[in-house]
C-alpha cells in the first residue's frame, strides 16, 4: 500500500534517525547529485523534507509539525502558502530552500528587511551546513567582491530590494562590457568583465510576506539612478519651491480634476488660467507654460496624496519615504517623476539633483525571470485571484497547528477621532487593569504619537514603536507579550517578529490587540490581529472606527466622505461598519486594477522597446 505524503516522510524520518550526521549528509549529497540529473523535484521532496526535519530535530531543536510539511510540499509546487502568524514559516522555508537548492543552481529567499534576513540566515544555517549547502545573506552595508561570495552560496537570504537592484547593476555593467568589447575588442573587456556581475542565473526565489513584496509594492519600481545634467537645476528648484507655495490654492473640481485609481491632477480650463494669473520670480520668465502646468499638477497631487509621519519623514534635513504597509523606513528609496522634489519643496528642505533613471523594473518583472517562485505569508487568500491571474502561483491555505483561540470582538464606532480616542484610552485603561498586554496599532507615525500623548495624559505607561525607533523594533515587539505592557505600533509590529505569552497571561486571557483605524487593505487588519493567539493562544482583537477616518477619502473622495459625516450621529453603527467594509473593499479593487493595468502597460512598453531593438531595463525615456 503506497504511504501518504506525511505518512512517507514520517517512516523515513524514523529510519534516518538511526543513522549518523556523516551519513545523513553522503544522502544529501546523493540527492543533489539526482537532482542535476533532472528537472523533477516530486520525487526528492519527501526524502529532503525528512533529512531537514531530521537535522533540524539535531541542530536546533525544532522539528517541523506536519502542517509545516504541508507548507513546504506547497511552496516546493510554486504555491503561495498562507500561513498564520506563529505557525513557524522560517523553519518551513528551509524545506523548498533545501529542495531547489539539491541542483547547484542557487536559491534566494527575498524578506522584508535585512535584520530579517540576517537573523533568519544564521538562525537556520546549522541545518543546512550539516546537510552540505553553504548559506549566504546579502546586507545593505556590502561590497561587491561581499555580494558577490553572498550569490555564489547554494542558499542565499536578503531583501528584494538588494537582489532587484543588485540585477540591475549587473544587467547595467554588462552592457557596459558589450560597449567595450565593441571598441577595444574582447581584451578591453577583461576590466569590466567582473565588474558588478554579482548575479547568479535566475533560479528559484521564495518570497516571505509575499502579499506585502508582491502586492503593495508591486507598483513601486526599482530604479537604479544616475546624476543628470545640472545646468537647469536652479530654475527647477524655483518651479518647485513656486508650485509647491502655489498649490494650497487649487481647489478640487474648480481648478482640477483627480483620478483616485490613478492618483492623476489634471488641470481644468480654470486651473490653466490661475496657473497664469499666480505672481511668479523672476527667473521664471523663460519657462514655458506647458511646464508650469506639469509642475503645479505635481504639486498638488503632493499636498493633497502625501503626509509627513505618514508617507515620509524628516531625517537629518531629508525627505525619508515610510512604507505604509509594512511602517518601515524605505532605506535608499525616492520617489521618481519629480515627486521626491516637490516634497521637499512642500516640507522646505534642501532639494536634490534631479536624477536620470539608469535601470528600471517592477518587482512583478524581476520576479517572472524565475523559473521557479513560491512565496509565504500569513494573508494570501483574500488576493488569491491577483496572486493565480499576475504571478500564476495558486494560494493554499495551510491549517494552523493547533485550533485558533483568538477572540474578535465587535468593531466600535464612533461619530468623530476625538471622541474614538477617548473611546480607546477608556478601554486600555479598563483591559490593562487586569494586567493583560495590550498591542495598539495605528496607521501612521503622527497617529501613534497623538495616541501616546492621550495615553501618557492618562497616566499609561507604554512604549511607542514606528520608524523612528526602528533600531528598537525586535525588542520592543519580543517584550510585547510582557504582563501589563502596553505598545503603541505602526505596521512594523505586524511582521516579522513573534510576540510570545507566559502561562500566567494566557491565564488572564492572552494579548489584547486593538485596531485605531481600517487600513486600506483588509490584509494589513488581518496582519496585526494575528500578531495574537499564535499557536492555540488566547486573545481578543478590537477594531474601532470613527466617521473623520481616511479611508472614506480614499473609497469615495473628499465631497462623497463629507456628506456621509453629515449623518454621523444619527446612523447606526451597523451603517457605519457596512460601509467600512464598502470602502475598503473599493479601495482594495483599485489598487487591484491599477497593478494589473500596470502590468499590462508594462508588458507592451517593453514589447514595443524589444521591437526597436532597446533594451526594457535600460532604455527609459522619462
Amino acid at each position: 500500500m503506497k504511504l501518504t505524503f506525511l505518512s512517507s516522510i514520517k517512516a523515513l524520518c524514523e529510519r534516518y534517525s538511526d543513522q549518523s550526521d556523516d551519513e545523513l549528509y553522503d544522502i544529501a549529497l546523493n540527492l543533489g547529485f539526482e537532482a542535476r540529473q533532472s528537472e523533477k523535484v516530486n520525487s526528492l521532496i519527501e526524502r529532503g523534507f525528512a533529512l531537514v526535519k531530521v537535522m533540524s530535530t539535531r541542530k536546533l531543536g525544532m522539528a517541523h509539525y506536519d502542517v509545516q510539511l504541508q507548507g513546504g510540499k506547497a511552496m516546493c509546487h510554486g504555491h503561495v502558502a498562507e500561513m498564520r502568524t506563529g505557525e513557524g514559516k522560517t523553519l518551513t522555508a528551509t524545506l523548498p530552500m533545501f529542495i531547489h537548492s539539491l541542483a547547484g543552481r542557487g536559491a534566494l529567499l527575498a524578506t522584508s528587511n535585512d535584520y530579517l534576513a540576517k537573523r533568519d540566515a544564521e538562525l537556520m544555517q546549522p541545518v543546512y551546513r550539516a546537510l552540505g549547502k553553504t548559506v549566504g545573506v546579502i546586507q545593505t552595508e556590502m561590497s561587491r567582491e561581499q555580494r558577490r561570495a553572498s550569490y555564489g552560496c547554494d542558499i542565499t537570504y536578503g531583501t528584494m530590494k538588494e537582489f532587484g537592484f543588485d540585477f540591475l547593476r549587473d544587467h547595467s555593467a554588462t552592457r557596459e562590457q558589450k560597449q567595450q568589447s565593441l571598441y577595444f575588442g574582447e581584451h578591453g573587456s577583461h576590466e569590466l568583465a567582473g565588474k558588478f556581475t554579482v548575479h547568479r542565473k535566475p533560479n528559484f526565489i521564495l518570497i516571505d510576506e509575499a502579499d506585502s513584496i508582491l502586492i503593495d509594492d508591486a507598483r513601486t519600481p526599482l530604479i537604479l539612478s544616475s546624476a543628470e545634467d545640472g545646468a537647469t537645476h536652479d530654475q527647477q528648484k524655483s518651479l518647485y519651491c513656486w508650485s509647491a507655495k502655489a498649490a494650497p490654492e487649487f481647489v478640487e473640481d474648480e481648478d482640477y480634476w483627480y483620478d483616485r485609481e490613478r492618483r492623476k491632477v489634471d488641470l481644468t480650463p480654470e486651473g490653466m488660467s490661475l496657473v497664469r494669473k499666480i505672481r511668479k520670480p523672476a527667473d521664471l520668465a523663460g519657462v514655458g507654460l506647458l511646464e508650469m502646468y506639469d509642475f503645479v499638477e505635481r504639486a498638488i497631487q503632493v499636498f493633497r496624496d502625501f503626509n509627513i509621519n505618514k508617507d515620509y519623514v524628516i531625517r537629518d534635513g531629508e525627505i525619508v519615504i515610510v512604507d505604509e504597509s509594512t511602517g518601515r523606513i524605505s532605506e535608499g528609496r525616492r520617489w521618481s517623476r519629480g515627486i521626491h522634489q516637490a516634497i521637499e519643496a512642500k516640507e522646505g528642505v534642501e532639494i536634490t539633483m534631479d536624477t536620470a533613471t539608469q535601470a528600471k523594473i517592477t518587482v512583478q518583472s524581476f520576479v517572472s525571470r524565475f523559473p521557479f517562485l513560491s512565496g509565504m505569508t500569513g494573508t494570501a487568500y483574500t488576493s488569491r485571484r491577483e496572486f493565480k491571474k499576475i504571478y500564476h502561483m495558486p494560494v493554499t491555505v495551510i491549517p494552523t497547528n493547533r485550533p485558533s483561540m483568538r477572540k474578535e470582538l465587535p468593531v466600535k464606532y464612533s461619530a468623530d477621532e476625538e471622541t474614538k480616542l477617548r473611546q480607546i484610552v477608556a478601554d486600555v485603561k479598563e483591559v490593562h487593569e487586569t494586567g493583560r498586554p495590550i498591542l495598539i496599532g495605528t496607521r501612521s507615525i503622527a497617529k501613534s504619537e497623538e495616541l501616546s500623548v492621550e495615553l501618557t495624559a492618562s497616566g499609561i505607561q507604554h512604549e511607542v514603536l514606528n520608524a523612528r525607533q526602528v533600531e528598537r523594533e525586535a525588542e520592543i515587539v519580543e517584550r510585547a507579550g510582557e504582563k501589563g505592557r502596553v505598545t503603541v505600533a505602526t505596521n512594523m509590529a505586524g511582521r516579522g517578529t513573534d510576540i510570545k505569552i507566559s502561562d500566567e497571561v494566557k491565564s488572564l486571557g492572552g494579548l489584547h490587540v486593538i485596531g485605531t483605524e481600517m487600513h486600506e487593505s483588509s490584509r494589513i487588519d488581518q496582519q496585526l490581529f494575528g500578531r495574537c493567539g499564535r499557536q492555540g493562544d488566547p486573545g481578543t482583537v478590537q477594531q474601532y472606527i470613527s466617521a473623520d477616518d481616511k479611508l472614506l477619502e480614499s473609497a469615495f473622495g473628499q465631497q462623497a466622505a463629507m456628506r456621509h459625516r453629515k449623518w454621523a450621529k444619527s446612523r447606526s453603527s451597523d451603517h457605519w461598519i457596512r460601509l467600512f467594509r464598502r470602502a475598503q473593499a473599493k479601495v482594495e479593487n483599485q489598487h487591484y486594477r491599477a497593478r494589473k493595468s500596470l502590468m499590462y502597460s508594462e508588458k507592451q512598453l517593453a514589447k514595443s522597446q524589444r521591437e526597436m531593438g532597446l533594451d526594457p531595463i535600460l532604455d527609459n525615456y522619462e
